[in-house]
């Protein structure tokens, strides 16, 4: 009996433990139900994302002044920290705006968007987008020609800050400073560019011109027409640097502004003269600043004045460039005109000869009225005369000669038939 009861509290025990794990069961689905799964993570998502992250990443060329080189992909937040220029000036050297002209002076860099030349300068190196263009490869050439690799006693390189320094202390400099040396490249690159495609555009012009003068076909014409429509994109490749360089000239202060090696000295001095040092360091330091400043405040106008002498030299070869196009362009229209006033007289002689055969026309139609008349079978004393017939049509054949000529004579005196 004893065995009996104690079977029957094992079994409701265990009954009771099933019961607790199975609604412990039902609330954890519960849950698992409830929340929202999370978002698998594609192939397809992976591949995108890894894609917008390595568009961003271009090909730039690290060129300092002392020759050293090096091409590396970086993105856009790189450029921005190394050559401390906003996000917007990047824009600019894009494809959005990839036919557009400008200089762009800024606190430590300067940013050249010119044709294919797109770089931004610093007071100790160039950052050059796509180097590997053919386009480019000129640039880079003149570059490494400009600026060879300097090396010191042991054969290392010699950095750019170190050569800064040694500059910094030298005061004066014997040649121009490294960013307008570079700018000086660059524009001569573009001019000798634009100065091949308007000799490529002259030799190409005048044959064409010169044939459409003797020959005014659909072919030639067509010719004409494209030639026309690549002197207009010429004509305004070279109109946006020159337009540039010209808004450089007109305002001094943005030329001043290009002077990032005084930028820089500058900064350096004012660096050292807020370091603790001892009171006849700053001292001495500050009777060097205050002379410094001197020399930089009396060089300023001679830089400017050297920037501006270099500007100028390009800013009249664009202009000879346009002058040139405009030539062109003029022989084009002096052309067009040439072949409209053949066209017209041309026109003149059909409308002279179209008049001729009307008047024409009108004689032979009153020969034919009178010969018509004659065809009805109306009673006529001229049909039972002998021999009448030849007379008859002499004479009306006279007539309709004089008609024909008096409306000739009459169409002479009104000068409808020229001279």
């Amino acid at each position: 009996m004893g065995e009996g009861k104690l079977s029957f509290r094992r079994l409701s025990s265990i009954r009771h433990r099933k019961k607790r794990t199975a609604a412990k069961d039902e609330a954890e689905s519960s849950l698992i139900s409830s929340s929202p799964p999370p978002t698998p993570i594609t192939p397809a998502a992976v591949v995108a994302k890894a894609k917008k992250k390595a568009g961003g990443a271009r090909l730039w060329m690290r060129f300092d002044r002392t020759g050293a080189m090096e091409v590396v992909e970086c993105d856009k937040s790189t450029i921005i920290k190394r050559a401390s220029v906003p996000p917007r000036d990047l824009r600019i050297l894009g494809p959005v705006f990839s036919h557009s002209s400008n200089i762009l002076a800024r606190e430590k860099a300067i940013v050249v968007n010119l044709e294919v030349i797109k770089l931004i300068v610093t007071a100790e190196e160039v950052l050059l987008l796509d180097p590997l263009r053919p386009e480019v490869l000129p640039f880079v050439e003149r570059l490494k020609l400009q600026f060879p690799q300097i090396t010191n006693a042991s054969g290392n390189v010699v950095q750019s800050s170190s050569l800064l320094d040694q500059e910094a202390g030298e005061g004066l400099q014997s040649e121009l400073p490294f960013e307008f040396q570079v700018l000086e490249i660059a524009l001569e690159v573009v001019c000798s560019l634009l100065d091949t495609s308007v000799d490529a555009l002259e030799t190409e012009a005048w044959p064409v011109l010169d044939e459409l003068t003797k020959n005014v076909s659909t072919e030639n014409l067509e010719y004409v027409r494209s030639l026309k429509s690549n002197l207009t994109r010429l004509l305004a490749r070279v109109q946006k640097v020159r337009d540039e360089i010209e808004h450089l000239l007109d305002d001094n202060e943005d030329m001043a502004d290009l002077y990032l090696t005084r930028k820089w000295i500058q900064q350096n001095q004012q660096s050292e003269a807020e370091l603790g040092e001892t009171a006849s360091n700053l001292l001495s330091r500050a009777t060097s600043n205050r002379s410094s400043s001197m020399v930089t405040s009396s060089t300023k106008g001679d830089d400017v004045e050297d920037l501006e002498m270099l500007l100028e030299a390009y800013f009249m070869q664009l202009e000879g460039m346009r002058n040139r196009i405009l030539t062109v362009r003029e022989y084009i229209d002096d052309t067009e005109d040439y072949v409209n006033i053949q066209l017209d007289n041309q026109r003149n002689e059909m409308i002279q000869l179209q008049l001729t055969l009307t008047i024409a026309s009108f004689a032979i139609t009153a020969n034919t009225l009178l010969v018509s008349l004659f065809g009805m079978n109306i009673p006529c004393p001229l049909y039972k005369m002998d021999d009448v017939f030849g007379y008859f049509l002499s004479s009306v054949t006279a007539v309709c000669v004089v008609l024909f000529l008096l409306t000739l004579g009459y169409a002479w005196w009104k000068k409808l038939l020229g001279s």
